[in-house]
């Protein structure tokens, strides 16, 4: 009995000695805890096709992410975790097409560059390209379904985004 609860305590002292700290939490972010701060730029637009709220509501969403999920305190400038990017792409493209060659669905992408800075662990930096898109029936004008298509755009590329920065996934 006395040899099994010796190994019994060398097992767990090795399972303890090699551990390290693990960034865990609910949200599933992976910050180091001496990061406190992040900086959310606003997204500039540079697609050709113009819509004029996109910009703004990607950058909001995108500080409304971070406010619900990290404890990381929003600050306007040199945040040690800082996210930049731009809207470059707005296109609408046949999804699928009838038998008379005419399109049954239409699909709605929206491209955005993400640069992401560590400054306390500039290791994680990247800079990327994200792609989001949503279909709509052809018998509906996009003006018709736009701000519904974006809302859900917006979501999508926000999740990534996220996952990408501070889940690391």
């Amino acid at each position: 009995m006395r040899r099994i609860t010796i190994a019994v305590l060398i097992a767990v002292s090795f399972l303890l000695g090699g551990c390290s700290i693990v960034k865990y939490s609910f949200s599933g972010t992976s910050i180091q805890p001496d990061v406190k701060t992040v900086t959310i730029n606003f997204f500039e637009y540079k697609a050709l096709k113009v819509n004029p709220t996109l910009s703004n509501d990607l950058t909001e969403a995108m500080k409304d992410k971070f406010r619900k999920l990290t404890k990381l305190e929003q600050v306007d400038i040199d945040g040690d975790l800082e996210i930049s990017g731009a809207v470059t792409g707005y296109d609408v493209r046949a999804a699928a097409v009838t038998a008379n060659e005419v399109a049954a669905m239409n699909r709605l992408t929206v491209t955005a560059s993400l640069k992401f800075t560590n400054r306390k662990y500039p290791e994680e930096d990247f800079e990327k390209s994200f792609s989001a898109y949503s279909d709509y029936d052809s018998t509906n004008s996009l003006d018709a379904v736009e701000a519904s298509l974006c809302e859900e755009i917006v979501e999508k590329l926000v999740e990534d985004m996220f996952n990408a920065s501070v889940a690391q996934w």
